[in-house]
């Protein structure tokens, strides 16, 4: 009669299998805190248990069964720790005699073969895998588990979710406040492109808009250009209505008018202009120089 395995091997088991299938399956991460995932948990080590002791007595009653030197035997493999057992079996030696009745009827050149047994847990790890790919599949197939496409839209929303609450409390900018930074200008740029580049033209060489990249200005009312883009958007223009005031209307916030004005002072001062040749709009306005540069 052979021992059976121990019942803390069968919980460890368990409660592996079940973290793996919650973190497959669960829509979060946060099961850990879940009332249902420890309550599954708390079933599974009970209906273990129960097993387990109606295990004890089959056990006891076939171990009645057994002849002394039986009874011997399996007190001896009971005792051994289970841990030991399976290294036993890993490397476990034969002797000459159990080798020959393993032996396979073939050789070449002096070398034989014998008909060993898998080690125990050699077998363990094959249908540990065969089990994992199984669920993996499954879980790749019907979820949004391990999908990089689902992975970075709930990135995507939690970043924006984080920025919308430190948006709540930062301080707002203002047009006294706001500071050009060259670290706004990719974000300015993706802003531009979804607020202005209607009217405005890719990458600022104007439209239905006036060229932002030239020196001609029809709507001067700051002494430098970045303060001047930023009043432009709080407050549109004076001489066309198409230009709306786009902070006072809520269309954007002060920080994205910062980040938009940084994107144009970097393609009007810190790049070539676009020219009429290369396909930009005609200037319009008087010739403005700006002062104070980007400030």
């Amino acid at each position: 009669m052979k021992t059976r395995t121990p019942i803390s091997i069968y919980i460890l088991v368990t409660v592996g299998l079940t973290i793996m299938a919650f973190e497959m399956f669960a829509h979060d991460s946060g099961y850990f805190s879940s009332p249902f995932f420890w309550g599954l948990i708390l079933i599974a080590i009970i209906l273990l248990l129960i097993m387990n002791s109606i295990g004890d007595l089959i056990e006891g009653e076939n171990f009645k069964k057994l002849s002394d030197e039986e009874k011997a035997a399996y007190i001896k493999d009971k005792n051994t720790p289970y841990f030991q057992k399976l290294w036993n079996s890993a490397f476990k030696k034969q002797s000459a005699t159990e080798e020959k009745d393993i032996l396979i009827d073939h050789g070449f050149d002096g070398i034989t073969e014998l008909d060993n047994s898998l080690p125990k847990w050699w077998i363990g790890l094959f249908y540990f895998g065969c089990i994992f790919c199984a669920v993996y599949l499954i879980a790749f197939t019907f979820t949004d588990y391990a999908h990089p496409d689902a992975e970075l839209n709930a990135e995507t929303k939690t970043m924006l979710a984080s920025i919308a609450e430190f948006e709540k409390t930062a301080p707002q900018v203002t047009l006294e406040t706001a500071k050009y930074s060259a670290d706004n200008i990719a974000e300015g740029q993706e802003l531009f492109k979804t607020n202005c580049v209607t009217c405005h033209g890719e990458n600022g060489k104007g439209g239905i808009g006036p060229n932002l990249t030239d020196t001609h200005w029809i709507n001067v009312q700051q002494k430098s250009l970045f303060k001047n883009v930023i009043w432009m958007l709080e407050n549109g223009s004076p001489n066309n209505p198409t230009m709306r005031p786009l902070i006072k209307e809520g269309t954007i916030t002060g920080r994205d008018a910062e980040k938009i004005a940084a994107y144009i002072y970097h393609i009007n001062q810190e790049t070539p202009p676009i020219t009429p040749a290369q396909g930009g709009a005609a200037p319009q306005g008087e010739q403005v120089k700006w002062e104070n540069g980007n400030e």
